[in-house]
This record gives C-alpha cells, structure tokens and sequence, in this order.
C-alpha cells in the first residue's frame, strides 16, 4: 500500500496518493466518485430497480455498474442490505446470495474497484476472495468478526460513524457536540483497527450522513470537514438524496440531484477524496470542475 497522505483543505491539492484496492490502484490525490450499486428491494431511493419480479437480475446489475463506470465512476459500492431509517436487518445467507455473484461478475467483466458495503465479516472474507476491492462498513467493523476478517483481507477499509442502529438511528438522535463526537468515535476506531493489523493507510473515514443525525447535525459535519481530515484519514462523503435536502429544500427522493450536487461541491472544496452517489455523469462534472476552481488548475483526466 502506498500511502502519501496530506491534509487537503481548502487550497491547491498536494503530493499523490495511491490506494491499494486488490487489483486496482485508485489515485485519491484527486476526488473519486463512487457509484451505488443496491443490490436490494427495500433501499430509500433505488430499491428494487435491479430486479426481475422478486429475484435479483445479475444482468441487470452489470448494465447499471457498466453505466455508471461509462460515466466516470472509478468505484462501484454493492450493497445487499438496507441500511435505510428503520430498515430491518437481512440474513446472512440472504446477504451473500445478492451480493457475491454481482461482485463476481463485476470484478470479471468491468475495470473497476469493486467495494462492498456490508458489516458482516463473512461477507467481508467472501467478497474479497471474489475480487472484491474495498470493504464499506456502516457499522465500523463493529460486529463480532468483523476486524479479524477485514484485516485478513488486506484490502482498504471504509469506517462509517453511526449512532445506534438502521432501525432505531433516526429516533431523536443526541450529542454534546456532533463534531467532537463523530471524531472522537471515528479516532477511536483507527486505533482498533491498527491495534488489529489493520494499518492506518488502509483506511477511509464516513462521518455518517443521515445515520443518527439530524439536518443541523448533517449541516454541522458538512461544513466542518477539516477537523476530520486532521485525523489524516481519506474522506469519504455519502450525502446523495439523503432526508437533510428534503428538509433544506422539500424535495422527494427523485429531485434532490441538485442539493446533491451542492453538497458535493462543499465536500469537494474541502479536500474530501470519495463522493458516494447516485447520479455519477452530473457529480463527476461538479467535482472536476470544483477541484479546477479550488486548485486554480485544469487537471486533464
């Protein structure tokens, strides 16, 4: 893993840095788009569009990776379970029948970093045994399991701050301070995992959009992305048609690509590395074009 990480805030952006992602080196000098794949029923905003009747289409899941790698995604994120407010947990088997053969397919047919957005440590060993390239977890590595098997992977991990669980996080969430909190739990995390073997430039850091927050706690952590950034971790940023553009613009799920794309930008501006989205052509042209304004560059892709 080669790891030249500096702070990037606001202003030009400095030295290169390569992430390892099983086969693939993703350069997260520049701003990276993540396209999502939910391999799911029961998502807040794309459940159930990649199924044929009841059963999950594999066809249909390449074609939609493949569109979305077209448009300038350099990662695809495959979930195979809900993490929506209120959604209830999958099985395991459940979990691995949706999620391993599209990552296999993927993984053989398309090249992209595959990641895989799941807390389960057996889905962890078996996505990368598959060609899986990063490992995406709501959950932090929280599950019994989870470090061990991640850290046996080798690949880069994302860790996400959560407050509570999918189902109850939404239920008036509290904090003394959002920030100081997030980061706190976040710092604390990076230690577990070194302590596990899991080495600090193998990881991202989530600071939780929407997952136990609410829209002042969602408006908080957006505009004060530094104080994350100087726990000299990669950030990745999931804000993409979540609830808090609903309550700044009352907006349904299926119009918020413009608040979308004003969070990019604000991310962006700040040095985030990883933007985690649905819309991949409009956000990849909002992010080269607020990094050419932040570096005062044109950078040719």
């Amino acid at each position: 893993m080669i790891s030249l990480f500096c702070v990037r805030g606001r202003g030009k952006s400095l030295k290169t840095q390569i992430l390892q992602c099983g086969r693939h080196q993703l350069d997260i000098s520049r701003a990276q788009v993540m396209g999502i794949l939910n391999v799911t029923p029961d998502s807040f905003s794309d459940g159930g569009k990649l199924y044929a009747d009841t059963e999950l289409s594999l066809d249909k899941a390449v074609t939609g990776a493949a569109e979305m790698v077209a448009a300038g995604a350099s990662i695809i994120d495959v979930g195979g379970e809900s993490t929506r407010p209120g959604a209830e947990p999958v099985s395991l088997a459940e979990e691995l029948d949706r999620v391993i053969p599209v990552v296999e397919r993927l993984n053989r047919e398309l090249d992209v970093v595959v990641s895989v957005d799941t807390s389960s440590p057996e889905v962890i060993t078996e996505a990368a045994a598959v060609g899986g390239g990063l490992i995406n977890d709501v959950r932090a590595l929280g599950k019994p399991g989870a470090l061990a098997a991640a850290a046996a992977t080798d690949l880069p991990v994302c860790l996400m701050h959560m407050q509570g669980s999918p189902a109850t996080m939404q239920n008036a969430p509290t904090y003394d301070d959002v920030l100081e909190d997030v980061t706190a739990f976040l710092s604390q995390r990076v230690r577990d995992c070194e302590q596990a073997g899991i080495a600090k430039d193998r990881l991202i850091l989530d600071p939780g959009f929407g997952f136990g927050k609410t829209v002042e706690h969602n408006l908080r952590l957006l505009n004060n992305l530094d104080a994350l950034h100087a726990l000299g971790v990669p950030l990745l940023i999931g804000t993409s048609r979540k609830s808090m553009i609903d309550h700044v613009l009352h907006r349904p799920v299926d119009k918020r690509l413009a608040g979308s794309l004003a969070t990019v930008a604000v991310a962006v501006m700040q040095g985030a590395q990883i933007l985690r989205v649905h819309d991949v052509a409009e956000t990849v042209d909002v992010v080269r074009m607020t990094e050419a304004i932040r570096n005062e560059a044109v950078v040719t892709p």
